[in-house]
């Protein structure tokens, strides 16, 4: 098999981590079967588990940084070498084809700053159907989130001013801004599987009612600061209620 071109190799993958040593392996294996691939870039948040060591062994390059998404993505954007940048959550299972699909469109329609993946959530349950479906509902309006691998043109990227370092809403934030950027799109096939695990125990009726309830005090201005104390606050409660506490 001949090795891809550099030209080819236009990609660079940025993944948030942690506590991902479970599944990191099998993310980094799939990604690193792309012709598209430039690099990954790990970006850690003090993982406790061997997150860092993994993804070394694996030849990803690893970087520290403060504990946070919008930290974390930031970090790994500001070192990254390639011409499209692809954020991808760590419990993503990576589909075959998956770049070649990023540069295929990009390619094809040169005004478009980006876009992410139709995001099918694992497992065979109403429950995991019923996110699916709720989260192409959303899309139909720009919404989206980082667990459908958002991606964008570098320049794209820095014309917007990028991932904002803030604690919650990170995604939304930046989709928001490059949705203005100019017409995006949603990758449809292949699709990108996520894990349901941060659903996990919850009732659909109180999944709605909190994305509800976290925009509106976004849109109303509360800060992202308070915003995260709140909602993390309420998910490891939930993960004591559960006996659940390994979860992110």
């Amino acid at each position: 098999m001949n090795s891809p071109s550099p030209d080819q190799r236009r990609v660079s993958v940025i993944v948030p981590t942690l506590d991902e040593a479970e599944g990191l392996a099998m993310l980094v294996h799939a990604l690193q079967r792309e012709p598209e691939l430039r690099e990954i870039i790990v970006v850690d948040g003090g993982s406790i588990d061997g997150t860092r060591g993994i993804a070394e062994a694996l030849g990803a390059r690893v970087l520290l940084s403060e504990r946070g998404r919008g930290q974390q993505l930031r970090a790994g954007a500001a070192v990254a070498s390639g011409e499209i940048l692809l954020f991808l959550h760590a419990d993503s299972v990576f589909p075959s084809g998956g770049l070649g699909a990023i540069t295929a469109l990009l390619d094809r329609e040169p005004p478009v700053p980006g876009g992410n993946f139709r995001l099918l959530f694992d497992g065979d349950s109403r429950f995991a159907r019923g996110l699916t479906m709720f989260y192409a509902g959303i899309r139909r309006f720009g919404l989206y989130y980082g667990d459908s691998g958002i991606f964008a043109r570098r320049s794209a990227y820095d014309a917007v001013g990028g991932i904002r370092p803030i604690p919650l809403m990170e995604d939304y934030d930046f989709a928001c801004r490059l949705e203005r950027a100019g017409p995006t799109r949603r990758i449809e096939q292949p699709a990108l599987v996520t894990s349901s695990r941060k659903f996990a125990g919850r009732r659909a009726i109180a999944i709605i009612y909190g994305w509800i309830w976290i925009h509106l005090a976004y849109w109303l201005g509360v800060s992202p600061d308070r915003l995260a104390r709140f909602y993390y606050s309420s998910r490891r409660h939930r993960r004591r209620a559960t006996g659940d506490l390994a979860g992110g």
